[in-house]
């Protein structure tokens, strides 16, 4: 794991991080405070390692797939009767409040099938990335194997690496989604595991009884299942393991990524482990009231950047949050009038820095790492 955590460089940067607060301090000073806003804006000028931190060509995108665990009746997602693929034919046909929002908001729309049991129709905006249909139960076995977690990964890296703009938005959907990522978050941080199944005060009860009774039967199964990489493949799913692969990516290219619900945060715990650089890159959003979500953002120390009340999509948050990103950056980069446009780097530096890149080498050791495609 060596090669992989010379890929994301942290953002510190103690002059910067100066000179940026002096900079906001200044603005204060013309038009008063903005909260929340300016910690935002300084996290994105660390990011991007200038004072005028530009974002573009935001991406929202979905990845997509089927738990074998969802055999055994585990499924607390907010949104009931719909099945994988349903859920995502209604986000490829617009059909959802999530698919709406992003475009107000100029937002390129992806839908990855990391591993749904079902075939998928074409359509321009679904990328097929399937490594299986759905994992294994992973109650009774793995829930995929180490190369089926390696390959995922791999290609989510690939995805990261051709991404357009700077600014992703990350989710996960799936009948189980939310359980197998609850498994993962849970062994990795040695959680309680109902803090991340509860969905509420009024869960039925015996509806939860049933819930731990299978996902402690899946913990005791893979008991003696620490490592990362083993864990993600022991407890699933294959939209987790795509995603990490793109956290990875992106965040080695000093891209913004926008967190969102349950499945994307086990990503993110995963790819931290991997490379814990990674967390400096990401602010984190929320679709849904589900408890289990405050533990998995407790995990981070972290807040969800809006709260509105949704019970909605995953994903769908975040898309509503993007104009307060967008607005903390220009806080930093747009000229007020009669202002001067001041520098791009502080101190010493005479010119805006260049964005970190992976050097070639590094791409193919983790490539390495990975294993072979097999999609």
């Amino acid at each position: 794991m060596a090669a992989a955590r010379s890929l994301v460089n942290p953002t510190s940067n103690p002059a910067l991080e100066r000179a940026l607060r002096e900079k906001l301090v200044r603005r204060q000073e013309a038009g008063g405070a903005l909260g929340e806003l300016e910690p935002l804006a300084v996290r994105i000028g660390l990011m991007q390692n200038t004072l005028k931190p530009r974002l573009r060509e935001p991406q929202l995108m979905i990845f997509a797939a089927d738990h074998g665990v969802a055999v055994d009746g585990v499924d607390t997602s907010t949104v009931r009767n719909r099945g994988t693929s349903e859920t995502v034919r209604k986000l490829l046909t617009n059909q959802l409040p999530l698919t709406v929002f992003a475009r107000a908001q100029q937002m390129s729309v992806t839908v990855v099938d990391c591993g749904m049991a079902d075939e998928s129709p074409v359509h321009d905006r679904l990328l097929m990335r399937k490594i299986a249909h759905g994992t294994r139960n992973t109650r009774v076995a793995m829930a995929m194997t180490l190369e089926q977690a390696h390959a995922a990964m791999r290609a989510g890296m690939e995805i990261g690496d051709k991404l357009r703009g700077n600014a992703t938005v990350l989710a996960g959907v799936g009948v189980g989604a939310h359980e197998s990522a609850s498994l993962v978050l849970a062994r990795l941080t040695d959680s309680p595991l109902r803090d991340l199944v509860i969905s509420g005060p009024d869960m039925d009860t015996g509806r939860l009884t049933h819930l731990m009774a299978v996902m402690m039967g899946a913990m005791a199964r893979h008991r003696d299942i620490t490592e990362p990489v083993e864990v993600l493949a022991a407890f699933g799913g294959f939209e987790v393991a795509v995603m990490v692969g793109v956290m990875l990516m992106a965040a080695s290219k000093r891209h913004l990524l926008m967190i969102d619900g349950v499945p994307a945060c086990a990503a993110l715990m995963v790819a931290s482990r991997i490379a814990p650089a990674v967390t400096d890159y990401c602010v984190f959003c929320r679709s849904h009231h589900h408890r289990g979500l405050d533990q998995a953002l407790n995990l981070f120390s972290a807040s969800a950047l809006l709260e509105i009340g949704m019970e909605a999509t995953d994903g769908t948050g975040a898309t509503l949050a993007w104009p307060l990103v967008r607005s903390a950056a220009a806080l930093l980069t747009e000229v007020a009038e009669g202002e001067e446009a001041g520098p791009s780097a502080p101190g010493a530096f005479d010119a805006e820095p260049e964005p970190f890149t992976p050097e070639p080498h590094e791409e193919i050791e983790m490539s390495s790492i990975f294993g072979p495609k097999l999609y």
